[in-house]
């Protein structure tokens, strides 16, 4: 399948996967905190199916357990991964959505930018990988609410810290070296 026909597809599913959130979701529900079990965050993540492909994933080593922005193979596989589960919503450039600093009609924030000019690069790994894989209502609780699903179901932890690692060799040097630890 053309990429960008990939693309049209990823974004279709996930606009009907948050429309569908967002229509079902009211910002209650369980209130996980992070170092809460997975099974007792489930009541608070939304889920989505990801768009078919033909291509396959690419075969992350399993034994990745952090972003390194400076792997090439990492980051290609975090490219394709983010092009396939996160450019539907932030955008191809990681540009993220207009307006994305206010709050839409049903009180929730667009998806921000994943560059330099977002505030991604303001948290530390760990913290994303958390919002990643369980979803920002999930990691926040106290009743914020995100369009933000998890993504424990579709991604290992591998693919995840592949994705990150793609997002921040995105960033220049200075914004690379600015982020917390």
């Amino acid at each position: 399948m053309a990429r960008g026909a990939l693309l049209f597809a990823a974004m279709l599913v996930m606009a009907v996967a948050l429309l569908a959130c967002n229509a079902a979701g009211d910002g209650e529900g369980a209130q996980a905190s992070p170092g809460d079990p997975p099974s007792n965050r489930a009541a608070a993540i939304p889920t989505a199916t990801p768009p078919p492909t033909e291509e396959p994933a690419p075969e992350v080593d399993p034994s990745v357990q952090a972003a390194d922005a400076s792997d090439p193979l990492l980051v290609a596989q975090g490219d394709i991964l983010y092009q396939h589960y996160c450019a539907s919503c932030h955008g191809v450039d990681l540009e993220g959505q207009a307006n994305w600093r206010r709050r839409d009609e049903n009180g929730f924030l667009p998806a921000p930018p994943h560059d330099a000019s977002g505030h991604t690069w303001h948290h530390p790994d760990q913290l994303l990988f958390d919002v990643t894989k369980y979803g920002t209502t999930a990691v926040v609780g106290r009743g914020y609410k995100s369009t933000m699903i998890g993504f424990e179901e579709q991604l290992s932890d591998a693919e995840i810290w592949a994705v990150l690692s793609f997002i921040k060799s995105q960033w220049p040097p200075k914004i690379q070296a600015a982020q917390p630890k």
